[in-house]
């Protein structure tokens, strides 16, 4: 807790700990969580639950800032994030559906005051599919626990220097979720010399008294006894003015008014003799009533089907004598211990995750286990907020394993004694790492992805990935504060005695706790810093690519789960890496081909000044159709510009013929209608099975006027002299490559001097889900108010927007023309 007294710790625990319960009981949900900041800002860890144990969330006690993940959402946008079921939650944040494949939904909110963010609260409900989730009110609620919340840990900072940071390492406060009591227990304070008796509203409720008329005498309470037990509650106070104290006396309470054959319970006494300074004694003490508990185990163990209950992270805290029959096992080898860990044919994973799944979802679930040599049992899973109730039952050999010869751990009927599968913590970092590196593409992207997931899961502050080149070691990204971490493995080849490299011949996996360590196995290299490395070999298809390395720079020690799950993630790694390298370099030609269509060069033109500008999609490798093209003809310019569907290398080569279509028949002098008229023919008997839109204008020499037509093409924009700029409303043709007899009517313009034309492709301004007629007014206006002292600097202002989009389906290309005439010599 960064030096907290035991006070600060306390009260930020207790500010934690009454929030998230009310924020459970505020929005319905069964559990909750809070997670705050950790130190270096990567992360967000889990502080405090309640209704569910930390070690049912597994890997989620600590999420970095940068996963697609609600809490983390939520606490780097600021706003609610509400999945109302799993099919929402498997929509907006596949990652978190792919390692919780369960039914259920959630809300999380951040958690802050005056602009800053600590943390996140979030809550989960049992949720069927078509769910409508939580309620409007229900998150303004939640919301405003969580502003409180935000509010007392601000003035909790103020008061007391508190970070409000959260140390990985730290044990999360633990609130168990509601549930209904199994025993009552009152209070009451007995004067043995006078009679005189005083309990509280729970002691009179059980002897079936009402507490606004019972007298306070001893003999009133006696009279809701069994006749028979009377004289005991008499010896029990003899007993405890003798001994000091009384323990355990039964006594049995009449449930009726009538006779002694009617029905009663039993409850027991407890208590001590208290001196409160006089001379008369009291017997200070409690009735417990359990007869509840008593009840239900008594009726449980007269069953024949195995029942048990579990706590919610999984423990057994009961098992009936049929249950021990049919495991086998005694009841005090089960209590408190996880049934796979005792009983070694349900050690695979699929019983464990059908636990998880019954107590994230609250439904019921039910399978089939072998018990070897030959017995059959099913398990059926009941759940609720405190734990779950399972049942099990003798069947026969189901048809689908009589086939089999043996059983087999691949299926979740059966494991064999010897298995000893990845407990599900282990397969959440496989499968969390593995979901986001399904959505990096370039080598720069998987090397991001793994930073953000390493680094937070273990603990570490360095991270460097190395690749081979031409046999030697070659650093493609680096992470942490410390420039030179591994600068002596660049360049060195792979029989180098190194670390970074015995690791990756080897093909084993190097973890090295302490710098003594490292200096003895490799004198001579470089310590820095760090006092702890992991070195993980990636290798893909047996071949090796190279070497990832995290950097600790305090001892850190790696149990056998981290070296197994570090060494699992290496595969993946290396398996992405290398997609991603063969990505880059196909890329990278694709571009090289896009780049080689497009004009090298525009023609410098007396009055005219051009500017081009050309960006690719973001998502996909595959080239688009979109091109531009300046020609000067014998009277005049030509300023063209288009858009093939598609992204292809059809769709490319199309726009290469294309293109080619249009300036021969500008070239040779045809009107604006007749070239777009011929590139229709030519588009039609090319037989691409493509459509293309297309704006092209024809500038008179020496005049002021161009004429302008468009093939289902977005319409171009015309900047004044005073900056006015206008959407040009041109007659519109359709698309070219529909039908031979299109016809393309020209528009005239006037150009006045100082003007300046945009033409432009539709992913310039088309926007999910938002009219296009929208975007293009949002270019206009984008354009009348841009400030630029060059068309180049225009043209960067114009695509500002689109250049910082991480996300661009399309291709964008943009033409500006200024036009500012030459005046005439004297």
């Amino acid at each position: 807790m960064g030096g907290l007294t035991v006070g600060e710790t306390a009260e930020r625990e207790d500010l934690l700990a009454t929030a998230v319960v009310r924020a459970v009981k505020a929005s319905g949900a069964y559990a909750g969580s809070v997670f705050l900041r950790s130190r270096d800002r990567r992360s967000v860890v889990l502080a405090a639950t309640c209704g569910v144990p930390p070690s049912l969330l597994g890997g989620w006690r600590r999420i970095p800032v940068s996963s697609p993940i609600p809490v983390a959402d939520a606490f780097t946008s600021g706003r609610t994030v509400h999945l109302a079921d799993a099919d929402e939650t498997m929509r907006r944040y596949p990652q978190l559906a792919v390692a919780l494949p369960y039914a259920f939904g959630s809300c999380s909110v951040p958690v802050g005051a005056g602009g800053e963010r600590f943390g996140a609260l979030a809550v989960v409900w049992a949720a069927p599919p078509g769910g409508r989730g939580t309620a409007k009110s229900r998150r303004r609620h939640l919301r405003a626990v969580a502003n409180r919340l935000g509010a007392s840990l601000a003035a909790l900072r103020a008061r007391t220097g508190d970070p409000l940071e959260c140390d990985p390492e730290t044990v999360p406060v633990e609130t168990p979720a509601p549930s209904a009591p199994a025993v009552r227990a009152g209070l009451f304070d007995w004067d043995l010399d006078t009679g005189a008796l005083t309990g509280d509203d729970e002691f009179c409720a059980i002897f079936g008294l009402d507490p606004g008329t019972f007298d306070g005498r001893a003999d009133t309470l006696a009279s809701r006894l069994l006749p028979g037990d009377r004289a005991a509650l008499r010896a029990a106070a003899r007993e405890a003015a003798a001994e000091g104290r009384i323990t355990a006396r039964s006594l049995r309470v009449r449930e009726g008014e009538g006779t002694a054959g009617e029905g009663y319970h039993t409850v027991e006494l407890w208590g001590r003799v208290a001196d409160k300074g006089t001379e008369r004694a009291h017997l200070v003490g409690t009735v417990v009533d359990a007869r509840a508990g008593r009840a239900a185990a008594a009726a449980v163990e007269r069953l024949r089907d195995g029942l048990f209950s579990l706590t919610p992270d999984g423990r057994v805290s009961y098992a009936n004598r049929s249950l021990e029959q049919l495991l086998g096992v005694r009841g005090e080898v089960l209590l408190g211990q996880f049934l796979w860990d005792v009983l070694p044919w349900l050690s695979d994973p699929a019983f464990e995750d059908r636990r998880r799944s019954v107590m994230i979802s609250q439904a019921p679930a039910s399978f089939l286990a072998h018990r070897p040599p030959d017995q059959w049992l099913a398990f059926s899973l009941h759940p609720g907020a405190d734990g779950v109730t399972g049942r099990v039952v003798p069947v026969g050999q189901p048809p689908s394993a009589q086939a089999a010869p043996a059983p087999s751990t691949a299926s979740p009927t059966s494991a064999p004694a010897t298995a000893s599968p990845a407990r599900l913590g282990v397969m959440y970092h496989v499968l969390q790492l593995g979901s986001a590196l399904t959505q990096a593409v370039t080598a720069r992207e998987v090397c991001e992805v793994v930073a953000d997931q390493l680094l937070p899961a273990f603990g570490g502050q360095q991270l460097a990935l190395y690749v081979v080149r031409a046999g030697t070691m070659h650093r493609i990204f680096h992470t942490g504060r410390h420039e030179d971490f591994l600068d002596w493995l660049e360049g060195m080849p792979l029989h180098a005695h190194l670390p970074g490299t015995e690791t990756l011949t080897s093909g084993v996996p190097l973890f090295i706790e302490s710098q003594q360590d490292l200096s003895r196995g490799y004198p001579g290299i470089p310590v820095g810093e760090v006092s702890s490395w992991a070195y993980l070999p990636l290798i893909a298809s047996s071949r090796p690519v190279g070497t990832c390395v995290l950097g600790f720079d305090e001892v850190h020690r790696f149990t056998a789960k981290d070296r197994s799950v570090l060494t699992a993630l290496a595969g993946l790694i290396a398996q992405a890496l290398e997609r991603a390298r063969l990505y880059d370099a196909e890329f990278a030609l694709a571009r090289g081909l896009q780049q080689g269509l497009l004009p090298h060069r525009l023609p410098v033109l007396p009055g005219l000044h051009t500017a081009a500008r050309y960006l690719p999609g973001t998502s996909g490798m595959d080239i688009g159709g979109d091109w531009y093209d300046v020609i000067r003809t014998a009277n005049g310019v030509s300023l063209v510009i288009g858009d093939v569907e598609g992204h292809s290398i059809a769709a490319a080569a199309t726009m290469a013929q294309l293109r080619s279509a249009v300036r021969a028949f500008a070239v040779v002098g045809r009107t604006p209608g007749e070239v777009l008229a011929g590139a229709n023919h030519a588009l039609i008997d090319l037989d691409a099975g493509l459509l293309a839109s297309s704006c092209y204008l024809h500038l008179e020499a020496g005049g002021h006027r161009a004429y302008a037509v468009r093939a289902g093409h977005p319409p171009p924009l015309l900047r004044h002299p005073d900056g006015t700029t206008d959407v040009l409303d041109l007659e519109a043709g359709p698309l070219l490559g529909v039908d031979h007899t299109s016809t393309y009517p020209p528009t005239p313009i006037e150009l006045p001097p100082g003007s300046t034309l945009a033409l432009y492709t539709d992913g310039l301004v088309e926007e999910r889900d938002t009219d296009i007629d929208v975007g293009i007014d949002r270019l206009r206006t984008a354009m009348a108010h841009a400030r630029a002292d060059s068309l180049d600097e225009l043209a960067d202002r114009l695509l500002h927007h689109a250049q910082r989009s991480a996300y661009r389906a399309d291709d964008i290309a943009l033409l500006l023309t200024e036009y500012r005439p030459v005046a005439a010599p004297r």
